[in-house]
This record gives structure tokens, sequence and C-alpha cells, in this order.
């Protein structure tokens, strides 16, 4: 056989080996060695998309420089608190006036009606600042109970007396009518009505032979001796 013969046949029986071997097996596997499937071309939804670029919130601030919401405020200056007005003076002269208490007076009781046993009550003012003299005096007998009734009005406190410092008031005691009952005292002592519950020291007088009786009464305070003993 000449030798271009015996290449083609070598050629063709090469190629039906080849062809055996790449042949499908009954399993529907190509036969001989196993061939890994072919993996399906990339997709548009399967590629990796690229990381986006961070936001400018993100980008760190440079350093050295701090951001706006970093800056420090000025701490605000206390206020120094306003001075208080001084309150103007009150336009009404007895605006700070008290009631009189017995602190405030010396105290006398002068026989002015024998008959009748009746006496003038006088309080002077010995303090330096003047005072009112409220109502009625709450007068009473030696270490007998109960007191002398008040007699007539007296005024309201806007009419008042206002006793100034060496000034005095009067008020005017009447005796009782003499009876079975009654009895006789030589001193009274008295307390000044202060509307309020100011604790005094009661103020003694002599009064000898004074009736005192059921229906001993006594004046409100007056600024003169003739109105104090008239009613």
């Amino acid at each position: 056989m000449s030798t271009v013969r015996r290449a083609a046949v070598v050629l063709v029986a090469v190629s039906a080996l080849a062809l055996t071997a790449c042949g499908p097996s009954e399993d529907g596997a190509a036969g001989g060695a196993d061939v890994p499937a072919t993996t399906p071309p990339a997709t548009a939804s399967s590629a990796p998309t690229e990381p986006s670029a961070p936001s400018k919130s993100a980008e760190p601030s440079k350093p050295g420089k701090p951001s706006a919401s970093a800056k420090p405020t000025t701490p605000a200056k206390p206020t120094a608190p306003a001075p208080a007005k001084p309150s103007a003076p009150s336009t009404d002269p007895d605006y700070d006036v008290f009631p009189c208490s017995t602190y405030d007076l010396t105290f006398t009781a002068t026989l002015a009606e024998p008959t009748t046993s009746s006496y003038l009550l006088k309080i002077t003012n010995k303090s330096g600042k003047p005072c009112r003299v409220l109502g009625h005096p709450i007068v009473t007998f030696g270490d007998l109970e109960g007191q002398a009734t008040a007699r007539g009005t007296a005024p309201g406190i806007e009419e008042a007396i206002r006793l100034a410092p060496g000034e005095s008031a009067y008020a005017g005691l009447m005796g009782g009518v003499k009876g079975a009952k009654s009895k006789t005292v030589s001193s009274i002592s008295m307390t000044m009505d202060t509307e309020s519950d100011l604790e005094q020291v009661p103020l003694k007088a002599a009064t000898p032979g004074l009736n005192v009786s059921d229906d001993n009464s006594v004046t409100a305070w007056m600024d003169n001796s003739e109105d104090a003993l008239s009613l």
C-alpha cells in the first residue's frame, strides 16, 4: 500500500474514534468524560452594580475646620436685676398712724359731778408720734367684775381723733344710781380700743367714792371736755 493511502486510512480511523467519543450516552449526557455545562451569558440585571458615590452629608469634615453645627455658642451674659423703684410716699398724712394703746398714754380721772358721781377721763399722748383714738374707753371698777357700758355712738375710723404728741382726748364716766346692790370703789382701770388683740397694760386712776351699779356708762372719746360730759 502506498504511503498516501495508508495515511488516509489512519485519518479515517482517528475520525471515527473521535466521533464515537463525542456521541451522546444513553442518559443524554455526553459520553466519555464529564463536560461542564456552559454558563449562560450574564444579563443586564445580574451584572454587578457600581457602588454609588457617597453623599455630601456623609463626607467627613476636614480636620481642623469645625462644622457649623459644632460651632461653640457664646454664653449669654447674666442680666443684672433692675433696682426696685422706691414707692411714692402716701399723700394721706394719717396713713401710718396706728390706734393709741395704753403704752402711748397717760391717764387721769377727775370728779366732775359730785351729785352724780361722774368723772372726766383724760388721756394724753406721751409718745413721740401721733396715734388714733378709737371708740370708747374700756373701764373696769377696782376688783369688781364687769365694765362700764358704752354710751352713745363713737365716730368711725375716718373721723377718729388724731392725737399728736402732747395732745389730749376726753371721755365722761357716769356714776351709777345708788341702790341695795350698788358698791363704791376707790379706783378704776382703763384700756384702749385698738380694734385688735394687742395686749395692753391697764392704766389706773383714783376715783374715791365712785358708786358702781348696773347703769354705769362711759362716752366715746372726744377732743374736748364739754362734749365728753354733755352726753
